[in-house]
């Protein structure tokens, strides 16, 4: 696995971009078996999460061929070999799970492997199964796989969800898309990859009423089968990222192409932190759903909040940036109170930032307390197998003094793209080495 080398206490300044969402990309390739022509997905985040998906999509069949910088071209084959799906490729990612909702508009009877992704703790499928038994399916678990049945496929007007998650949501929608006839999703999660999803299918024909609510209807068509184009929407999850290092470096950026719709609590717990920023324009992303600002930072005396910071579903706070708050905290003045209550073990991770000289007390599995602000020093760690906690180590190292080696970045690599050269372009010291 390739390794991070970063010499942090530098002051960044400059310009970096907002790519497009890794969460919305994922989905994306696979709702395109949904549709018997030609997808092409553009500018694609060319990332490890994205490269398992094609492998398993390649691996049954499916033709995916990169065309110019970061477009993606998926054609569905007539049959779908599942005989040959790529097992290693497909429990690297939890995105996986969204081929049960795909797959039973092409199969009657099929296994789907077990997913792997971030280590966060009991990370329960049941939701998933819960929703998809509304519209007459039978999902098995075995020990490696999920064996699935979907004999007669009817629409639902009542499913509530079980938990208002991002990927339950997803797949329930999917599953509706192609059952003629009306379905009613309750509890629905409205976050920025499931509103994608959502506006990928009407280019597709399918009819979806209250998008961004927690209530969706779907009118299902019989089949799909057309050309279409699709601009995947910016990541607010590396906006955050970017406004993370920023703070915690002190640093004057300016910050391209934010969703800013998914950003709003965000940037207003951190102006009562004593963050100061601007957004110096609005503008509609290529989709032309999306709304996008650029946002300038600068330097900034940061105190700590008296309240919890905890996450929400949309429009709360986002599951995803919770974790960004605690390198940023480390730099605040006073003690400031993280809850993450959606993982059981996602907040253990926090305490490494400690191995920097951050002071983080964990109570439990799911809250922490951050004091500040404390001068960080560099060190060498290993990234925790998650995303957004080996992430926010990068934010940390950058702000510490000395020369600090961050190991074993797969975890990182499969939600950012070519990371340290984008830092470098702001000033960052930091390179990939074995």
């Amino acid at each position: 696995m390739p390794n991070y080398l970063i010499t942090g206490n530098r002051k960044l300044k400059g310009t970096i971009t907002t790519n497009t969402s890794k969460n919305a990309a994922v989905v994306l390739l696979n709702a395109a078996l949904l549709n018997k022509g030609k997808t092409v997905l553009k500018n694609v985040p060319k990332i490890e999460e994205v490269n398992r998906i094609i492998e398993v999509l390649e691996s049954i069949g499916t033709e995916v061929s990169w065309t110019g910088k970061k477009d993606v071209t998926i054609i569905p084959p007539t049959k779908l070999d599942l005989s040959k799906i790529n097992y290693q490729s497909a429990i690297k990612t939890r995105s996986v799970l969204f081929l049960l909702g795909v797959l039973i508009h092409r199969k009657k009877k099929f296994q789907v492997p077990q997913p792997g992704g971030c280590r966060l703790g009991k990370r329960t499928v049941k939701p998933h199964l819960f929703a998809l038994e509304n519209f007459g399916i039978k999902i098995k678990t075995l020990r490696k796989h999920y064996q699935v049945t979907a004999n007669k496929l009817r629409p639902n007007k009542n499913l509530v969800l079980y938990e208002s998650g991002d990927t339950v949501t997803e797949n329930a929608i999917l599953a509706a898309a192609l059952i003629p006839g009306k379905t009613v999703i309750k509890f629905a999660s409205a976050n920025y990859q499931v509103q994608d999803l959502c506006y990928f299918l009407i280019k597709l024909g399918v009819k979806i009423e209250g998008i961004s609510s927690t209530t969706l209807e779907i009118q299902g068509v019989k089949s799909i089968n057309k050309t279409v184009s699709y601009n995947i929407s910016e990541d607010p999850i590396e906006s955050m990222l970017f406004l993370s290092i920023a703070a915690t470096t002190n640093s004057s950026l300016t910050i391209k192409r934010c969703p800013i719709n998914f950003l709003e609590l965000e940037l207003l717990k951190l102006e009562k932190m004593g963050f100061k920023y601007k957004i110096l324009r609005q503008y509609k992303a290529k989709n032309g759903f999306s709304n996008l600002v650029d946002i300038k930072t600068f330097k900034s005396d940061l105190v700590a909040l008296e309240e919890k910071i905890e996450p929400r579903p949309y429009p709360g706070l986002n599951i995803d940036n919770l974790p960004f708050f605690v390198p940023i905290a480390t730099q605040a003045k006073g003690t400031t109170y993280i809850f993450d209550w959606v993982y059981e073990e996602r907040a253990i991770n926090f305490i490494e930032l400690n191995k920097l000289g951050a002071k983080v007390t964990l109570v439990d599995s799911h809250r922490a307390f951050i004091t500040g602000p404390t001068k960080l020093r560099a060190t060498e760690i290993v990234c925790p197998p998650s995303l957004r906690p080996s992430t926010i180590i990068i934010v940390a190292m950058l702000a510490a003094s000395g020369q600090s080696i961050l190991r074993n970045v797969y975890s990182i690599e499969r939600g950012y793209e070519d990371l340290p050269n984008r830092l470098v372009k702001i000033g960052a010291k930091i390179k990939k080495i074995d």
